[in-house]
């Protein structure tokens, strides 16, 4: 926890720095501290332009896109958890693709001007599609196989491909809009502002402190549903209430950076061969691992390439063969 924590603050020190504008890192730290402490002298003299460019432009961008890969990476772990598939993701239930169709009607709706409209409106989508879900994959006759791993993901694949076609539908009908829903779609950061990051950091505490709280129960029920509530576990409200929780991390970064993919299907995945299979352990790392990857990522789109590209396409191109050797090397086993 220590290093991790070590990595990010690192990472967004050098984020800070990196730019049009170059802030030499030993300016940061003073500004920063200067800011922290109160003891305003620290930056009497520095120059308003780094101020500037610290506080109205960098920082906010940088902490919302450090609080959305870390929320990312404790809903992929959830799903994970609960579905007891390595592959699986908000993505995998059809969550992100409700809070984007649900983003899109507000988009389309020139609603974005009020910030609480996208937000809501992704949840409430996030929310409908979880329940249609639920509702697809719930067997009445068997209730303790109606919410198996296998019915939940294949209700989802179906959910997402039919939300994927009126994604499609709602861009055909938005005439000038349909620039702002593609470009939103595949994900980006710039132009984040305060706002942004405390909405994300609300949820994502929220969300963190719940996952916590369930973590033993997660743990028992990766023994099995039988041996999960032999122990005690309340195997369909324990499921539900973090199917929500997932789903709820997964709507609030939809809304604030559009679909960024791979975070919540990698980062996982990967500390979970650090930690192992405890929760405990795995949760926290997985949401210092999924802020230092997508800040590192967003660092190098928005400061190292020449031209910024949206960060959903880069951790597309990067995470998918990265995802494909660590699942082939999984396999060879």
């Amino acid at each position: 926890m220590i290093l991790f924590s070590l990595f990010l603050v690192l990472m967004i020190l050098l984020s800070l720095s990196m730019g049009y504008i170059h802030i030499p890192i030993i300016d940061i730290i003073s500004i920063l501290y200067g800011k922290i402490s109160g003891n305003l002298q620290i930056i009497e003299n520095t120059s308003e332009v780094y101020l500037a460019v610290i506080f109205d432009v960098r920082l906010p961008r940088i902490l919302t896109c450090a609080g959305v890969g870390a929320a990312l990476a404790i809903s992929g772990g959830l799903f994970q958890s609960i579905l007891l598939n390595p592959l699986a993701d908000p993505y995998t239930l059809g969550v992100s693709a409700g809070a984007a169709f649900g983003a899109c009607i507000a988009i389309l709706l020139n609603l974005s001007a009020a910030f609480v409209s996208v937000p809501a409106f992704a949840f409430t989508g996030a929310c409908i599609t979880l329940f249609l879900v639920i509702f697809l994959s719930y067997s009445s006759q068997n209730p303790m196989s109606g919410l198996s791993s296998n019915n939940l993901i294949l209700s989802g694949i179906i959910v997402a491909a039919i939300l994927s076609t009126g994604i499609s539908f709602l861009k055909f009908i938005a005439n000038e809009q349909v620039s702002v829903i593609i470009f939103w779609l595949m994900g980006s950061f710039a132009s984040k502002t305060w706002l942004d990051f405390f909405a994300v950091m609300i949820f994502l505490l929220i969300g963190f402190f719940i996952s916590i709280f369930f973590a033993r129960d997660l743990n028992l029920i990766s023994l099995g549903a039988k041996s999960a509530t032999s122990l005690g576990v309340n195997l369909k409200k324990v499921t539900i209430i973090l199917l929500l929780t997932g789903s709820m991390l997964a709507a609030i970064c939809v809304s604030v950076s559009g679909i960024i993919g791979f975070v919540g299907l990698l980062v996982p995945h990967t500390v979970r061969f650090i930690t192992g299979p405890d929760n405990r352990k795995l949760i926290p790392l997985s949401m210092l691992a999924g802020a230092f990857l997508l800040l590192f990522a967003d660092t190098i789109t928005r400061a190292v390439l020449p031209h910024e590209i949206p960060i959903g396409v880069l951790t597309a191109l990067t995470g998918g063969p990265v995802f494909c050797w660590i699942f082939k090397k999984s396999r060879l086993k």
